[in-house]
């Protein structure tokens, strides 16, 4: 039993050193991971209040309300009232972030008034294709293949499809049309932290929105 007991101490106290020789390497991959992440800018835009010009989490608590929660990952977000608009929290948000596909609300708020989802039908030609980026989310259009315009804006709105806006694109006259048309809307919403690349919000580069 004393030779278990020695070997068990010898064991344990190995473990217990690597452990301590390892804390310091962790720790210090750590602070290297938390070097690496983006942080927003010092000064942002005050558009909708000075307070939103600031970092970090913004809320003014009214008597009772429960404080934010500590652990929210989202790096830029804007909750507000629905009905007033009145902005009740924000955490950075007129930090410039890749938009990704949430940039395909303000394709619908562009386009669809041009396309509405009648009986109107399309046949998708290749070239419509051709510029959907690599790895983008898809509804599966085919070329050669006739659609709905209802069918194509399904495509949009169910299934964040990049095909489907690329088709509805160029019935609006083309990618760069529309882009252009995006970006007016985009200024005439006053979402000035907005540049359109992609209309489907596919990364590239330069574009950006905020919440």
């Amino acid at each position: 039993m004393p030779a278990l007991k020695k070997i068990a101490s010898t064991v344990i106290s190995a473990a217990l050193l690597s452990g301590l020789a390892l804390t310091p390497a962790f720790a210090a991959d750590k602070d290297k991971k938390d070097d690496k992440q983006p942080k927003p800018p010092s000064t942002m835009s005050s558009l909708g209040g000075e307070q939103l010009a600031k970092t970090g989490p913004q809320v003014n608590l009214g008597p009772g309300a429960p404080v934010l929660p500590k652990k929210l990952s989202g790096r830029s977000w804007v909750v507000a009232d629905a009905e007033s608009g009145d902005i009740l929290a924000a955490h950075n948000a007129h930090w410039r972030l890749p938009p990704a596909s949430t940039l395909k609300m303000l394709f619908a708020d562009t386009v669809l008034p041009a396309l509405q989802p009648t009986t109107l039908t399309h046949t998708v030609k290749e070239s419509e294709l051709a510029g959907v980026g690599e790895g983008s989310s898809l509804v599966g259009i085919k070329e050669d293949q006739t659609y709905t315009v209802h069918d194509l804006w399904l495509g949009v709105f169910l299934r964040s499809g990049n095909d489907a806006v690329h088709v509805l694109s160029e019935m609006y006259g083309g990618v760069p049309k529309t882009v252009t048309a995006m970006q007016k809307h985009a200024e005439e919403l006053q979402a000035l932290d907005t540049t359109v690349v992609s209309p489907d919000g596919y990364d590239a580069p330069g574009q950006v929105s905020s919440a």
